[in-house]
């Protein structure tokens, strides 16, 4: 669950500098900055993937809010990691990934599809690994208690909460988009997704994209003040698990990476096959919500989609890089090169075909 913002909101006034300055922000992962020994030898971009991981392998994976091993462990599927996984560190953040990604504390990670663009035009070098497919909203455009908006329209000359690094500042734009309205239409409030909530409660914005999780939680508190959503179709299509250059690199740990895919997927399968033990140990024990939250939660959840050919996600992808660089945000770029094609296949299969298409 999102934590409350910390600090204010910011000058409304957008400074497109904290698009390169967001991944710099974590001092305690940069400490870490030692560059970790390779596990094995040295693998070109262009060489097959290894078949078997050595022995003494170790990877550390992201599990933002403890999902990704949790979900791993009631599935039964952790015992089968044939490999060490010494952390599993809660990063869910795109610019705390990177900055971890930098600090080589981390080797493998769970984001949305902006990340790997945002590192591109930071110059850090890193390549998309495995994708699945979201075809509803996981995002919700909540407003600030006693607001009299309604559309996404009507969001012309407000103030709304934006983070350029993450998936919220892209599902933001796109709507604009779709309404016919561009960033110079509206005051975009630079913040991190961790500051919208209470930027939301204090009215420093109008409006703010939040999770499912967060939202839900959110309305129950303050929609009897007005505070209320705004229903739009808009997706973000992607959920990734991307990792470093130098890790692929990497044949042990590239090889690691292959066979822990498969077991990512199936885990997401296993999480939506069993929402009630879902609700029971994540949400209610795990992330302390109600069980009737978690039920409204999980009721706007996404099925799991593990496409065998990536060509709609690389489509996307080039399309997110053209709004950003519409806005100023980035400068284009083809964005094919940040997928690492080799481990196209390996989540659809394994999984059956209703998770494939």
């Amino acid at each position: 669950m999102s934590q409350p913002a910390r600090n204010q909101a910011r000058s409304p006034v957008l400074d497109r500098r904290l698009f390169l300055s967001a991944a710099l922000g974590s001092a305690a992962l940069t400490a870490c900055g030692a560059k970790a020994k390779a596990a094995g030898p040295a693998l070109a971009s262009s060489d097959p993937l290894p078949k078997k991981v050595p022995s003494g392998t170790k990877l550390n994976i992201s599990s933002p809010l403890g999902s990704t091993k949790l979900g791993l462990q009631l599935s039964g599927l952790l015992g089968q990691i044939k490999f060490s996984v010494p952390q599993w560190p809660n990063l869910n953040a795109g610019p705390d990934v990177i900055n971890a990604f930098r600090a080589h504390s981390l080797d493998l990670a769970s984001n949305a599809g902006i990340p790997p663009i945002q590192a591109h035009f930071q110059g850090s070098k890193a390549h998309i690994v495995a994708v699945s497919l979201t075809r509803k909203p996981s995002y919700v455009f909540a407003t600030k208690p006693y607001s009299n908006i309604q559309n996404v329209a009507d969001f012309g000359g407000k103030k709304l909460a934006f983070s350029q690094g993450q998936a919220q500042g892209v599902v933001l734009l796109r709507a604009l988009h779709e309404a016919g309205l561009t960033p110079k239409d509206v005051t975009l409030v630079p913040l991190t997704s961790d500051q919208f909530l209470t930027a939301l409660q204090a009215g420093q914005v109008d409006v703010a994209p939040l999770s499912t999780l967060v939202v839900t939680q959110y309305l129950t508190k303050y929609g009897q003040d007005g505070a209320h959503q705004i229903k739009t179709d808009v997706v973000d299509l992607l959920s990734i698990l991307w990792a470093p250059d130098d890790v692929l690199a990497d044949s042990a740990k590239a090889a690691a990476i292959a066979e822990f895919i498969p077991l990512w997927a199936k885990s997401k399968v296993w999480i939506w096959e069993h929402p009630e033990q879902w609700i029971k140990q994540y949400y209610v024990k795990n992330q302390g919500v109600t069980e009737a939250q978690a039920k409204q939660i999980v009721a706007l959840s996404n099925k799991p989609l593990f496409p065998p050919k990536w060509d709609e996600a690389l489509a996307w992808e080039q399309e997110t890089a053209k709004l950003l660089a519409q806005g100023g945000f980035v400068k284009s770029f083809n964005t094919d090169g940040l997928f690492d094609r080799r481990f196209e296949s390996l989540a659809a299969d394994a999984v059956s075909e209703t998770y494939r298409r």
